[in-house]
């Protein structure tokens, strides 16, 4: 053994420096709770603990008449004066109505005063002084929180818009206005902030329930164990019962199509045709028809045939793959812990995960607080430029522009750094995409190692190292971190230009040009098939170099090479094999997915209470379904790693040996007996 592709090793550690080296810069310079909390008009957070706003969680629009201007929709900011207030207003009141009457009615002005700028408790100052300097709203309307912020409390009367039973209100400044102004300022804000709110909510989502996200995926852990278990003594009972018991589903669909057939024999209108009563919307209706029922049982009847027609045709294709798993389950039952690495892989891909997103998030709330010059008037030349909110007043802005102000637009900056978080996004996913590839092929590579060790000993088990698991893990990390990083590095590739298709896709879907959908179309479809053919070559290739400890194209091309002389059996014997894996994948993330889905639903009475309240129950749902796929493909990966092991080990032992005495065969007997080989010189195995 000596070291292999010692260039992409060391490539390969600088590139891991430097993703350390910027998460710590968006650490540094990054804030989460950006995403969370509301900003005011002077940049700072809703409800953050230890400031003055600690108890002040919901932000207050002055003039919600303003949010339906187009500026919002420019610069993500509506242009009027926002606070942090502890409570939204309750009532209709005017600026004009509180100030003429705040000395006989105090607690009025009490009222009125909170959503005013802090420390304001002037009210002989004039009206206009005020309105222009915006310490006070001209009024304040009914409103509620909506995702943290003050929204005018609609309701519908009678079909007629109201927001507490009135359609019309002043504005304090001399006019009527009706509600339906109101709904349209809103719905500029809430244009700006639904993909944010979307984001938020499934955020608080993550945050309530990732306790039971864990142990759901716990759960599908321990359930793709006790499968594997299961599939090491029984894998031809398992598959045959699944078999048998799909056969008996349709049986027993087909029986009932006929008794529901039979059953509306001479009801009234039972007899009618899909075509008599025509579409409907209500699918009911077709379950009263004698028809829907004689065509679902026709379709059972050619299903099922169907099935039985290829079990009686490929029943010795199935019998290899059952006899291929069992001699894997041999394998395995001598490195008992093979089945305990896919938790390191898990673990490891859960790290890489983690450190993206951590990254991704402090990169996209990295910045600074910047604020720009917000202007009633349209004409202002100074409207969107940015200022300093500690010098504005000393400017000429506010002569030249009434009642401009300098409030806070978003989180920025102008440094090096700023202008290329883009940049930063994009290598935060690439290397991403490196690692996990790189955590799939160490593992690959270190099964396929401990596999290889099995089948190449002369007496099994006795010349079988003492820890081949863990021989074989040091040997991947000693020889061939280069080789895997190298496989990995072009996957990655290939992945990233895939995203980036799916990307340009996206944002050109609204185009008419037919032209360019099609070419992203090909595109997409060819990276795909690219991405599929590579991770098949890598696969093989990381076996060749855990068998031989050649480089990576070396063992890439021999082991393609190698496939290809034997391209029936590897499309017959792992294919198959491949296929009744899958289905034990959809039984454990569809059995969890189950329990999840009555979990979080609030359906399992014994567990009611626990279930936490969440914006969208199906956001941990999916991430449970998903994950547990994972799990379990993570764990019979193993078993599909041994096949694919044992498989191109034997066709190698193949061409090496021939049976005799000066080259016997290494494969156990029961191979010889599966695969049909003679030996010609037989030996104690």
């Amino acid at each position: 053994r000596h070291c292999t592709d010692t260039v992409c090793c060391v490539i390969f550690i600088v590139v891991i420096l430097g993703y350390i080296a910027l998460g710590i810069v968006a650490w540094v310079h990054g804030d989460p709770r950006k995403v969370i909390y509301p900003t005011d008009s002077y940049g700072q957070f809703c409800g953050q603990k230890d400031t003055t706003n600690e108890n002040k969680t919901i932000l207050f629009y002055f003039n919600i008449l303003k949010c339906a201007s187009p500026v919002v929709l420019i610069n993500l900011q509506c242009p009027t004066t926002q606070l942090c207030v502890s409570k939204c207003p309750d009532r209709f009141a005017t600026y004009i109505d509180v100030q003429a009457s705040y000395r006989y009615k105090p607690d009025q002005w009490n009222y009125f005063r909170q959503f005013c700028k802090p420390g304001f408790n002037n009210p002989r100052k004039s009206v206009a002084q005020v309105l222009r300097d915006e310490d006070c709203p001209s009024m304040i309307i009914p409103s509620r929180p909506f995702l943290k912020r003050c929204f005018p409390d609609f309701s519908t009367k009678n079909g007629v818009l109201t927001v507490a039973n009135q359609t019309t209100f002043r504005d304090g400044r001399g006019k009527t206005r009706n509600v339906t102004d109101l709904r349209e300022a809103a719905n500029g804000i809430n244009n700006v902030l639904d993909a944010r709110s979307v984001g938020v909510k499934i955020f608080e989502d993550y945050a309530i329930s990732w306790y039971w996200i864990l142990i759901g995926l716990f759960i599908a852990m321990i359930v793709s164990l006790l499968f594997l278990v299961l599939l090491r003594f029984t894998a031809g009972v398992l598959f045959w019962i699944f078999i048998f018991g799909v056969i008996g589903i349709i049986g027993y669909g087909i029986w009932h199509c006929y008794w529901e057939y039979d059953h509306l024999k001479g009801i009234p209108g039972s007899d009618l045709t899909v075509y008599d009563i025509g579409f409907q919307t209500d699918f009911r209706v077709y379950l009263q028809l004698r028809q829907t029922w004689l065509a679902f049982m026709i379709l059972l009847c050619i299903v099922e045939v169907i099935i039985i027609l290829m079990l009686i045709f490929l029943r010795n294709r199935i019998r290899i793959a059952i006899a291929l798993l069992k001699e894997g389950s041999r394998a395995i039952g001598y490195i008992m812990s093979t089945l305990f690495y896919p938790i390191v892989t898990f673990i490891l891909i859960a790290i890489c995960i983690s450190y993206w997103a951590v990254t991704a998030v402090f990169l996209a709330t990295s910045g600074e607080p910047v604020y720009k010059v917000m202007a009633n008037q349209t004409l202002c030349k100074y409207a969107n430029l940015t200022c300093d909110p500690e010098t504005f007043n000393t400017t000429n802005v506010t002569k030249l522009c009434p009642g401009a102000q300098c409030t806070f637009a978003f989180y920025g900056g102008e440094s090096l750094y700023h202008k290329y978080i883009f940049i930063f996004q994009l290598a935060n996913a690439f290397v991403f995409l490196w690692l996990v590839n790189f955590a799939i092929a160490l593992g690959q590579c270190t099964l396929a190692g401990a596999f290889a060790s099995y089948y190449w000993a002369s007496r099994k088990p006795a010349d079988i190292p003492l820890w081949p698991l863990f021989s074989s893990f040091g040997r991947a990390i000693r020889y061939h971190t280069g080789s895997l990083a190298f496989g990995a590095l072009i996957l990655a590739i290939v992945q990233l230009i895939r995203v980036i298709l799916e990307y340009l896709d996206h944002k050109l879907k609204g185009t008419q040009n037919s032209f360019t959908r099609f070419l992203l179309c090909c595109l997409k479809c060819c990276f795909w098939c690219l991405e599929k053919f590579l991770k098949f070559i890598n696969r093989n290739a990381y076996i060749m170099i855990a068998i031989y400890g050649k480089n990576f194209c070396t063992s890439a091309k021999e082991a393609f090479f190698l496939l290809m002389r034997n391209v029936v059996r590897v499309a017959v014997l792992d294919k198959v094999t491949d296929f009744l894996l899958f289905l034990g994948k959809i039984l454990v993330a569809g059995g969890v997915g189950v329990l999840a889905f009555f979990f979080f639903t609030q359906r399992m009475p014994v567990f009611a209470q626990e279930a936490p309240i969440l914006n969208y129950y199906w956001v941990p749902l999916l991430t449970v379904i998903v994950g547990s796929y994972l799990v379990a493909h993570g764990f019979f990966s193993v078993y599909a790693m041994c096949v694919d092991t044992l498989f191109l080990c034997f066709c190698e032992d193949l061409e090496r040996n021939d049976g005799s005495t000066a080259k016997p065969y290494f494969m156990s007997a029961s191979l010889h007996r599966i695969l049909g080989k003679k030996e010609l010189s037989p030996k104690k195995a």
